[in-house]
């Protein structure tokens, strides 16, 4: 193959007229009438090498449109490049630099599992995915590259629901207990190391084995100043492994943590991940679009950490809930985990084994994840293994170790017959290296594909129209505002009450016989004097006993039953 096949376009964009699906200036200004692409002008007579390329995408099932063919540096709108959607529960990777198209890839890839009666989840972290819910605008660049594509362009928006963490932002407020968090993603959010992270997860085997519900932050907080004070250090010995030394670490990470004013994140009423499997629009019957549900980000984009932590506690919780299905002609959610390498970064032994399973295992659930990134090395080689389609956007090489990434991106692509190193380096924005898997499961041929233009609005909707769709939303009126019930904190705080109230002197009354002194040592704990108490055994019996055994505990160390 000479050089120039080897690449489907050049760097300046001379065969690529109307190129980028990304540019500000996609940003909608036309009318929103419909646009229908003119008629393929290309001959179906394909080069035989593109023609072997285009017949692995020839999928007789329903499947989504990516774009058409980049072959020769020329686009051929006669070879569509697919997704067959039987196959977007077997997981992805759309990876790329900034600025490159990553964002509008998403977008197409959504509104079309949406149109397919998909749910779908995105995280929103620049701000700019609202637009989803409202229907695209035509300009210039639009129906350009619709026509280039071979694409009938339609403006459609999704049925969506907005979210945000803990309330702070635009949306409906998200919450999860400390209980159902568990242990180990906790661990992450307040940078503990193993060790640490071990410790912790002993505490909570402590509170759920005596019955003190881990609700929000000053709750945990509460049982380790429990268990560190002389009161609970009896009790501290009962866990075996956790130094006293350790638990004060521990507690000095929860305090500094909710300084930051973290601790909105948690509490009740804890959100209730089925909302996301839910269809949009009007009608629910099965022709009823998916809903797609936007996590609005931006006013916490400077606490990573967290968010991408949440979004996996989001993932872990569908998969205690979800039922085995098996193999589905389509998926029940997909789900867009954006800025994944936030996730890894850092990350214990523990915590990656677990996000290996996770993924592993939830693709019989039915749920397929998406995740990304600038590079697939972001994302760990046990991860990656599990990611059966590919949407790698244009690489920069400007330095050694840009390079160094580049020549491991593509040892990741099957055999091709594109220059990948040149192809990578040469492509434009809203173009990008594909292969996904087909109907049976196998690879389909690497294809350099000019990637088609989202139907809804590419870019943000205006402020008070996303206010009004949250304030509007059902949803709304159940998570909006914050309880704060009777939990740990409260039952600790009341038992430390009472026996500094039995321990202090009887000034106004007549000596009692037999009163004693305050103990020293040997006497019974705060926590056994909350055990004991009537008020607590008859909590205890109206909850149906699920308070005060341990709590079954999946991978992540989350809470597996239904609060």
């Amino acid at each position: 193959m000479s050089d120039s096949q080897s690449m489907p376009s050049t760097p300046d964009g001379g065969n690529r007229p109307n190129e980028s699906v990304s540019d500000p200036a996609l940003t909608p200004s036309a009318s929103s009438e419909p646009v229908v692409s003119s008629e393929p002008s290309v001959s179906s007579a394909l080069p035989p090498e593109a023609a072997a390329i285009a017949a692995g995408y020839a999928f007789e099932g329903p499947a989504l449109d990516l774009g058409a063919l980049l072959w020769d540096g020329q686009c051929l709108p006669g070879a569509q490049v697919r997704i067959p959607l039987p196959m977007l529960n077997r997981h992805g990777l759309v990876a790329g630099a900034t600025g490159t198209g990553k964002t509008k890839t998403l977008q197409l890839i959504a509104e079309q599992l949406s149109a397919q009666g998909v749910p779908v989840f995105l995280a929103d972290i620049k701000g700019d995915v609202s637009g989803i819910s409202a229907p695209g605008e035509a300009n210039d660049r639009v129906t350009g590259r619709a026509r280039d594509v071979g694409q009938e362009w339609v403006p459609r928006g999704c049925p969506s629901e907005f979210y945000a963490l803990g309330g702070i932002g635009t949306g409906i407020p998200v919450r999860a207990t400390i209980t159902s968090f568990g242990p180990v993603l906790l661990s992450k959010v307040l940078q503990l190391n193993q060790t640490q992270e071990q410790s912790l997860g002993l505490i909570f085997h402590y509170a759920d084995q005596k019955g003190l519900e881990l609700v929000d932050l000053k709750d945990l907080r509460a049982v380790v100043a429990f268990l560190t004070s002389d009161e609970g250090k009896p009790e501290l010995k009962t866990v075996g492994g956790l130094s006293t030394a350790t638990a004060g670490v521990i507690l000095r990470a929860l305090t500094a943590f909710e300084a930051q004013g973290m601790g909105d994140f948690f509490g009740e009423p804890e959100f209730d991940t089925r909302e996301l499997l839910g269809a949009g629009g009007a009608g629910a019957g099965p022709d009823a679009p998916g809903l797609v549900s936007v996590l609005e980000l931006p006013s916490v984009q400077d606490k990573p950490a967290l968010f991408s932590t949440f979004l996996m506690w989001l993932l872990a919780d569908l998969y205690h809930d979800l039922p085995e299905v098996g193999d589905v002609d389509k998926p029940k959610l997909v789900f867009f985990f954006d800025e994944a390498h936030l996730l890894f970064n850092g990350a214990s032994k523990a915590f990656l084994e677990s996000i290996t399973q996770t993924v592993r295992l939830i693709r019989s659930k039915g749920v397929g994840v998406f995740f990304v990134t600038q590079t697939p090395k972001d994302v760990p080689a046990d991860v990656l293994a599990q990611l059966g389609n590919r949407v790698q956007h244009a690489l920069r090489a400007f330095t050694p170790e840009d390079e160094k990434a580049l020549k491991a991106t593509v040892r990741t692509f099957p055999n091709s017959a594109y220059d990948l190193e040149e192809t990578l380096t040469g492509i434009g924005t809203g173009e990008a290296v594909v292969t996904v898997l087909s109907e049976k499961g196998a690879p389909t041929p690497v294809a350099v594909t000019r990637l088609r233009a989202p139907q809804s609005l590419m870019g943000p909707v205006p402020a008070a129209d996303l206010e009004r769709a949250v304030r509007d939303s059902p949803l709304y009126g159940r998570y909006a505002e914050a309880v704060d019930r009777e939990s740990a904190y409260e039952r600790l705080s009341a038992r430390e009450a009472e026996r500094a109230a039995a321990s202090a002197p009887a000034a106004e009354e007549a000596p009692r016989p037999a009163k004693a002194k305050p103990k020293e040592s040997g006497g019974g704990s705060v926590v056994e004097q909350v055990m004991g108490s009537g008020m607590f055994k008859s909590l205890l019996r109206s909850m149906g006993t699920q308070i005060g055994r341990e709590i079954s505990r999946s991978v992540f160390g989350t809470a597996k039953r239904r609060r």
